[in-house]
């Protein structure tokens, strides 16, 4: 399966233009929004359309500049899937996932963030491979240092180490855009706003 991630589009028109051109060209199964699609919860127009008119699946979280119910409403609206809190299955890949982040206009507790995640998790469970979607990063972290004003969330560090998915896509800390490090055998990735080819 390939995929393309993608974080902190922040209502770019010409840079989700371009992700989804990117997503055409790369031949995509699927196509994953980690949050931070508007800009303090404005200006989410034209930020899914692209994607859809090209025929991509899309699966996506709240960031921390929007609110998990404007999400909920696009994602009616296009008929993709908002997956926070929830899970989806494609072949042997379970996907699951919590939006939000510690700061920011929309932000997210994080005890909600850690149940959101449980609750996704459990629809993947027995799955052989598992995918967590979230917007933040993890608390101690590579990609926390390259950020001295955001820092990463207690609660996905505690789910990476109780749940152990094969692999965490975040975004969050534009700064650390492209990172990839591992933490126990979770690999976690940084997509950020350039987005990032995966394969699984």
């Amino acid at each position: 399966m390939k995929i393309l991630a993608a974080g902190d589009i922040h209502s770019d028109k010409e840079l989700v233009e371009k992700l989804a051109d990117k997503a055409e060209k790369e031949n995509v199964d699927l196509v994953i929004l980690a949050g931070d699609l508007g800009l303090a919860g404005a200006q989410m127009d034209g930020m899914i359309g692209p994607f859809v008119k090209r025929k991509k699946q899309v699966f996506v979280i709240p960031g921390n500049h929007e609110s998990n119910a404007c999400v909920s409403s696009l994602a009616e609206l296009y008929g993709i899937r908002n997956i926070h809190g929830k899970y989806e299955i494609i072949g042997n890949v379970g996907f699951f996932g919590a939006g939000g982040a510690n700061t920011g206009p929309f932000s997210t507790s994080e005890s909600e963030i850690y149940s959101m995640l449980k609750k996704g998790f459990e629809g993947v469970k027995n799955i052989e491979k598992k995918v967590m979607i979230t917007h933040v990063h993890p608390r101690n972290s590579l990609m926390e240092n390259f950020s001295s004003l955001v820092r990463g969330s207690e609660s996905v560090r505690g789910a990476i180490e109780s749940l152990k998915p094969d692999l965490l896509i975040c975004a969050h800390v534009h700064e650390a855009e492209g990172i990839e490090e591992l933490i126990g055998k979770t690999k976690v990735i940084n997509v950020s706003r350039s987005g990032k080819i995966i394969d699984i």
